[in-house]
């Protein structure tokens, strides 16, 4: 398999904190709430959790925000919250990343999504979503575009982040689309399939394998051996460029890593190597945000589907929605250099 040097990689990461990013979606707050568990309750056959601590941390857009801010480079994040208590610990959470929150839009009546986490002997147990899926409000959207219009200028990319919260709509999409063509500034996306939007020309899709058979409109196979081969898979990936046309399509695939597909290059598979998995929540951040970086910092695509690569395995050994450092990942690289 091919590699990417250790000094490479120090070249592409020293790149990292000249680079600013827009990004753009649905943001979340997530809740981890962390206990022990040793009995049964007497009313239920479910666990009794004895309460030990418990974090709040950005998720959904707010996480690829994160990412990109923990590997060190700049961000101005927009998106809408509601008018409540959430919103309120979102950004004060934010506030602690470094992450500005001008680009944050109230909703009055609007839920600020919030994802509650309930684990246990390191096993999650529950989640508890509090949500509004319904679409932002036309006052919303220009406000949105409006700061859009603000910070594009001199950004490295712009990162649309769709959770089908309501915020990422078709004209929203193709005013952006036309604000960053006009300033020369690709568009990533991590897409929603259901929400069915045409995204031609982005310069990144980055859907997991359910979602790249969804966009290809086609029903998904049993076949999981993702290092050999999966042939209904590369017949979805060649669905999904035809229909969008993306200069990158790199496909999460878990535990076996990426697939990377570039327009007019055979599909190439990215392997991941074998550790402990704590929590898969927002590795798709991670992706998206370490390739993102690691494209404008000069890298090739399948140097920074590399990066990404190694990126998510790092965060999905830690508990909750998490980000990784440029530390991390280069002493990562460095104790594993049959990894690379």
């Amino acid at each position: 398999m091919l590699s990417v040097p250790p000094s490479r990689l120090q070249q592409i990461c020293a790149a990292f904190p000249q680079q600013r990013f827009v990004v753009l979606g649905d943001l979340m707050l997530d809740h981890l709430i962390v206990g022990d568990a040793r009995r049964i309750s007497p009313e239920a056959p479910i666990p009794v959790v004895n309460f030990l601590h418990e974090t709040y941390t950005p998720g959904g857009a707010a996480n690829v925000a994160h990412n990109l801010v923990s590997l060190g480079a700049r961000v101005d994040l927009l998106g809408v919250v509601g008018d409540d208590s959430a919103a309120t610990l979102l950004r004060e959470s934010l506030a602690q990343h470094a992450i500005g929150t001008d680009g944050l839009i109230a909703e009055p009546g609007r839920a600020t999504t919030l994802k509650t986490r309930i684990t246990a002997q390191r096993q999650q147990l529950v989640r508890l979503d509090r949500e509004t899926s319904e679409p932002a409000r036309a006052a919303t959207a220009e406000k949105l575009l409006s700061h859009l219009r603000a910070v594009l200028p001199g950004a490295a990319a712009v990162l649309v982040a769709d959770y089908a919260k309501g915020v990422v709509s078709q004209p929203l999409l193709d005013a952006t689309f036309s604000e960053a063509a006009r300033l020369g500034v690709p568009v990533c996306i991590d897409p929603k399939p259901a929400h069915q939007l045409e995204m031609r020309g982005c310069a990144l899709l980055t859907p997991n394998r359910k979602e790249t058979f969804e966009l290809a409109g086609m029903s998904e196979s049993a076949n999981a051996n993702f290092r050999d081969r999966d042939d209904a898979l590369q017949r979805a990936v060649a669905a999904v460029q035809a229909r969008h046309d993306p200069a990158v399509l790199l496909v999460t695939l878990s535990e076996a890593g990426l697939l990377l597909a570039e327009k007019g290059h055979i599909p190439q598979p990215i392997p991941t190597f074998a550790r402990q998995v704590f929590d898969v929540a927002g590795a798709g951040d991670t992706v998206i945000a370490a390739f993102a970086l690691a494209r404008a910092a000069g890298a090739t695509p399948f140097e920074a589907a590399t990066l990404a690569n190694h990126a998510a395995g790092i965060v999905v050994g830690k508990p909750g929605t998490a980000s990784v450092t440029t530390a991390e990942l280069l002493e990562w690289v460095r104790v594993h250099p049959d990894r690379r």
